[in-house]
């Protein structure tokens, strides 16, 4: 007995070490995709990668900024300033009328339905319906968002200047890398930054780590003569006497009037928000486009209203047709979606925002020297053709959440380019190993490569056991 029982479990170890045997095999014989996407890059530099290291303003930027609020002495500057990021961050759209009146017509509905229950027999239509009305008008005005326009005067721009200038550069230093990184060619000459404020962004294209070299001329536009003041004064370093650090900037308070004036990068930063209304915002996003001769770069707060803006004026360019065509080359996504569709996240209850984040150096003061996090969506649009297409098989997916190594695995959540979201667990086994270590070395934000797999050898196995 002993014998066949030994016999018995020699032939199961056997089986075991067979199997074990057919399936390295098997997996070895499968024929791994081979696709070059790392185009000679290290794995922690693959083409994918856009995001940056802690961000810094410029130190002629800082100085200047630190300057102006020593010698101007805005009482409270630390406390006003952490109040108005708190008031931005909040800031909701304004409810559109149309939306109005519909909520207001269903309440009424409905209180006309109660009240007709509850009375019964006659009543005096006229007195109730003033009653109902006066109830519906007071139960709007309680649960309505109320926007308000910000008016950008002396004080508020400092206060402004202090709660906004780091965080505001580092958010649009991340977008504008996208397109640094993934177009090396993009030389721009001119730029249009639409609610320029403090002039961030012609400091940052015109640094020799963005287009320094190539840009002619810079055009800043904002409502605020108070503001525009601040940004030249920043400009000179604090000194009126002084040449202006960047050349070739000019300042204006309205649009150039010509549509055929082009600029071959137009940005428009945190200045949907301060637009009233959502057809204010789609003109200005219209006019914005036809100025654009290579890229329009959209940002705004990283909530579910910055999140909205930027698909509202996604749709406006892709969907609507101008009367008068002046540039005939059409808008196509550059960034962040890898799709066209609708926007997987805005489909799914309860509903969250696409958004970015990226660490930067906030501008000293008192109480505020940690490091800090921006969060930021943002939305590139193209009028040239991608330079090179994907090779077949393979595909590039957004990352849309914050990547998590664990050993021997990675989690990831993605946007594909077909329009929908996939949490990913990423191995070297299942995806190769370039892909895996590209995933390591991936953070929130980056494009992830996806490489179409062979099928799963488990499935070869069982076929070949049947």
């Amino acid at each position: 007995m002993a014998s066949r029982s030994y016999r018995a479990c020699f032939l199961c170890q056997r089986t075991a070490v067979v199997n074990i045997m057919f399936r390295s095999v098997s997996s070895a014989a499968l024929p791994q995709p081979k696709v070059d996407f790392l185009k000679g890059e290290l794995h922690r530099k693959h083409p994918g990668v856009t995001n940056l290291k802690t961000v810094r303003l410029p130190e002629q930027l800082q100085l200047a900024a630190q300057s102006i609020i020593h010698r101007v002495r805005v009482p409270e500057l630390t406390e006003r300033s952490q109040k108005l990021t708190n008031f931005l961050w909040s800031r909701k759209r304004a409810v559109e009328e149309l939306m109005l009146r519909q909520k207001a017509v269903s309440m009424e509905k409905e209180l006309w339905e109660k009240a007709v229950q509850n009375i019964g027999g006659d009543v005096d239509e006229q007195l109730l319906g003033d009653r109902i009305r006066k109830k519906v008008l007071s139960e709007l005005r309680r649960t309505t968002y109320r926007w308000t326009p910000l008016k950008y005067d002396e004080d508020l721009s400092m206060v402004y200047m202090a709660a906004r200038l780091a965080g505001g550069y580092a958010a649009v230093r991340r977008a504008l890398n996208e397109i640094k990184k993934r177009d090396p060619s993009f030389a721009p000459q001119t730029l249009l930054d639409f609610g320029s404020g403090l002039g961030t962004v012609a400091w940052l294209v015109a640094s020799h780590s963005c287009w320094g070299d190539s840009l002619r001329e810079m055009v800043c536009v904002d409502s605020s003569a108070a503001m525009n003041v601040l940004a030249e004064q920043l400009l000179k370093g604090d000194d009126e006497r002084a040449q202006p650090h960047i050349k070739h900037v000019y300042f204006r308070q309205f649009l150039p009037v010509s549509p055929k004036v082009q600029f071959d990068l137009v940005v428009a930063a945190f200045t949907l928000s301060e637009l009233p209304n959502v057809n204010d915002r789609a003109d200005a996003v219209t006019t914005l486009w036809r100025k654009t001769n290579s890229y329009l770069v959209l940002v705004e707060n990283g909530t579910k209203e910055g999140h909205q803006m930027m698909m509202e004026a996604r749709d406006v360019l892709l969907k609507k047709q101008e009367k008068v065509v002046h540039d005939s080359r059409p808008a196509s996504v550059f960034a962040p979606c890898p799709h066209e569709m609708m926007c997987p996240k805005l489909a799914q209850e309860p509903v969250t925002p696409c958004n970015f984040h990226q660490r930067y150096h906030p501008l000293p003061l008192p109480g505020r020297h940690e490091c800090q996090t921006e969060k930021f969506s943002y939305l590139i649009l193209s009028r040239t053709e991608p330079a090179e297409p994907a090779p077949e098989g393979l595909d590039w997916g957004r990352l849309i959440a914050p990547v998590l190594c664990r050993t021997r695995h990675v989690h990831c959540h993605v946007c594909r380019s077909d329009g929908r979201l996939q949490h990913m667990v990423v191995t070297a086994r299942k995806h190769s190993r370039d892909v895996y270590r590209c995933a390591r070395n991936s953070e929130w934000g980056d494009q992830l490569p996806i490489v179409d797999s062979v099928k799963e050898e488990t499935k070869v196995h069982s076929d070949s056991e049947s």
